[in-house]
């Protein structure tokens, strides 16, 4: 059997292999059962609320009359709508579920999948087509912070899955995923992790004697508290004086989101407001972080190059996302409704295989933001 993990360093002492079908029983029960699937959360020995939930009225966003009739497509994950329009408006009574802990006995990791009994959750959206059967690592107690989304979206794993390492290293040995060929390591994970103190045990494969799963997708005061804390070790490694705003460029990165007229706009933003612009793909973590750190206002195409001047934006600080009309998406307005912030938008023209934005439109749109 592999050599046990007792303590908090991080690192396994030694590899042994041992042997487990586990995620061929699994597969073979999906195919075979006519029920559904039981969450792995369902088999906890143990669940417990870590903070409590809350009831909240979110404000409405800021945003030029006319806006929304031009939204001809939007991302699903809408709450509680699916149309953007009435999250923008405002005045919805959300509740925010508490944030939970579970604690599983005896789960094994195999490639990304988590497997217990006739229960499995995938922290990879690529696993293997054939899991492997021989396990590393055994530990005595770990718990794990990473998600799927996280594992697959670089701003979702520095908006989400960073603020769920505080947790996990309060309940275990904080584990995620290791990268792959096929899910390599986010390129700006490293210093990311470095300034924000994260050591967590990355494995392919495991066997966990206890392990601990969250439930941390509300967006309640102890979600903001971490995020917050977050912000604050970034901003401890540059100096940060208040200044207008930081314009975050996106170019054809990611998901086609191609604003025609991007430099334009930035070079704009830049010489008639005094925003910095700076393109993540090009610069370093500490570059990024400083020029984002004291904006007033953080702005560009909607995407998660973004979340590099989210992350350091103070409470009554500005989110200026500038939205494709066949694909909006509100994910920043959630986060700013619950981190005291402002959310704006403009929605833009399409044009060609892209769309523009109309600088007198961003203008007055500027305008419209609280001063300060």
């Amino acid at each position: 059997m592999p050599s046990n993990i007792s303590n908090f360093s991080g690192q396994p002492a030694s590899r042994q292999h041992t042997w487990t079908l586990a995620a061929y029983r699994n597969i073979a029960r999906q195919k075979l059962a006519r029920s559904a699937a039981r969450s792995l959360q369902s088999l906890a020995v143990k669940s417990w609320d870590i903070a409590p939930g809350e009831r909240t009225i979110t404000p409405p966003a800021i945003y030029l009359p006319d806006q929304m009739q031009r939204v001809t497509g939007w991302e699903a994950r809408f709450f509680p709508y699916v149309h953007p329009g009435p999250t923008m408006a405002g005045g919805i009574q959300v509740e925010h579920g508490p944030t939970r802990g579970y604690l599983l006995k005896d789960v094994w990791l195999i490639d990304g999948v988590l497997y217990k009994d006739n229960a499995s959750l995938w922290l990879s959206a690529k696993p293997r087509t054939l899991p492997g059967i021989a396990v590393e690592h055994e530990i005595e107690r770990a718990a794990i912070y990473c998600t799927q989304n996280g594992n697959s979206w670089f701003g979702t794993w520095l908006m989400e899955d960073c603020v769920t390492y505080a947790l996990a290293c309060d309940e275990g040995v904080p584990v995620t995923t290791a990268p792959s060929a096929r899910l390599p390591l986010f390129t700006q994970a490293p210093p990311y992790e470095a300034w924000l103190g994260m050591n967590p045990l990355r494995l392919h494969t495991a066997f966990f004697r206890e392990l601990v799963l969250f439930d941390d997708q509300s967006h309640n005061r102890s979600r903001h508290a971490r995020y917050r804390a977050m912000g604050d070790k970034l901003l401890s490694h540059v100096s940060h004086a208040p200044h207008p705003g930081v314009f975050l460029l996106r170019g054809g990165a990611g998901e086609l989101r191609l604003l025609r007229n991007e430099l334009a706009i930035a070079e704009h933003l830049r010489t008639q407001y005094g925003f910095r612009v700076i393109d993540p793909l090009r610069n370093d973590v500490p570059t990024i972080v400083a020029a984002c750190a004291g904006a007033r206002i953080v702005a560009g195409v909607e995407g998660s190059q973004l979340v590099h001047g989210v992350n350091v934006l103070r409470e009554c600080g500005t989110i200026l996302t500038l939205q494709p009309p066949n694909r909006f998406v509100s994910y920043y307005k959630y986060l700013a409704d619950r981190d005291g912030q402002h959310f704006a938008f403009a929605v833009g023209q399409p044009e060609g295989d892209g769309f523009i934005i109309d600088r007198d439109e961003l203008d007055r749109t500027l305008d419209l933001l609280p001063a300060g």
